[in-house]
């Protein structure tokens, strides 16, 4: 069964046990998921429905940053809860402490050693973390490491 298929699943059985959230939320994905199909014009790879749904929370924690900042409790709930329940759906994220390791190991390999030396450092890192690396934590801890 591929996420499609068990995002729907879930999707159903929330319906039925009246989640209205978590049904909101998995609706949506589906959307998403349908729409990036059709652009497509095939189906998805697995890879790909992961990355649909990384994009959704990117862009859900940057509402729930704008939403911080305005004082909008009652949007910043409903965008934290539907992060909370796609998170459910993607790979366990590398820990700091893990990818700081790595991050040194790639430093000392590529021989940076300057701010002027990132572009070697990132893409290495997105390369071996095969998307199990939040992007902005990679390059906040790159950028503390070669300052």
């Amino acid at each position: 069964m591929n996420l499609f298929e068990t995002i729907q699943k879930e999707m159903y059985a929330s319906m039925k046990s009246g989640e209205k959230e978590k049904v909101v939320a998995l609706r949506t994905a589906l959307s998403k998921l349908k729409d990036k199909k059709i652009e497509k014009r095939e189906a998805l790879s697995e890879q790909e429905e992961l990355q649909v749904l990384k994009t959704m929370v990117k862009q859900r924690n940057e509402s729930i940053e704008m939403y911080e900042k305005a004082g909008r409790d009652d949007l910043l709930a409903i965008e934290k809860a539907e992060v909370e329940i796609l998170e459910t759906y993607l790979p366990q994220m590398m820990s700091a402490d893990d990818l700081g390791k790595m991050i040194d190991d790639i430093i000392a390999e590529t021989g940076a050693s300057s701010m002027a030396d990132i572009g070697k450092v990132m893409p290495e890192i997105m390369k071996r973390s095969a998307g199990q690396a939040d992007g902005k934590l990679a390059q906040s801890l790159v950028k503390e490491k070669l300052c």
